[in-house]
């Protein structure tokens, strides 16, 4: 799946504005309302837009601690076991498989530092779960993005 220039002003449009809608769209945009659709429904149907759901800011409900997590994992137990009980945790944003001494690599909100302590102990609860190592960001300097990758993309 090749992303062009047309497809990157979409993205970029919906990102900064998720409910301007398709008229809207190919207005600002100069092209026809059904351009628009059909480049939308073709990016979603191939999996480049994952979803059209709000980008909720985690501190803004409660959860301003993030913390970073290494997970060792016993050989021969499998990563999809582990990542499904991982999942059921609500504070467990992301989990990845990874190269290196560790298995996995979570992303993990907490309330304060002492939530962060009960999140940790549930995470290193799970079957399968050898070792944790924790780190915590004190600042988010650059936010989760993809859209200079797309505009990267095009060139």
């Amino acid at each position: 799946m090749s992303v062009d220039a047309l497809d990157a002003q979409i993205l970029e449009l919906f990102a900064a504005e998720p409910r301007v809608g398709v008229l809207e769209a190919s207005r600002r945009l100069g092209v026809a309302r059904g351009t628009v659709q059909a480049r939308l429904d073709r990016l979603h149907r191939d999996g480049v837009v994952r979803g059209w759901g709000p980008d909720i800011a985690t501190t803004a409900i409660g959860y301003p601690v993030t913390a970073f997590a290494t997970l060792q994992i016993e050989q021969g137990s499998g990563h999809s076991g582990v990542a499904a009980a991982l999942a059921r945790i609500p504070e467990v944003l992301e989990v990845h498989t990874i190269t290196g001494a560790e298995d996995l690599w979570c992303r993990i909100v907490a309330r304060s530092n002492a939530d962060l302590q009960r999140v940790i102990d549930q995470v290193v609860k799970v079957s399968g779960i050898q070792r944790a190592s924790t780190v915590i960001a004190l600042a988010e300097q650059i936010p989760h993005r993809v859209l200079p990758l797309v505009n990267a993309a095009t060139r």
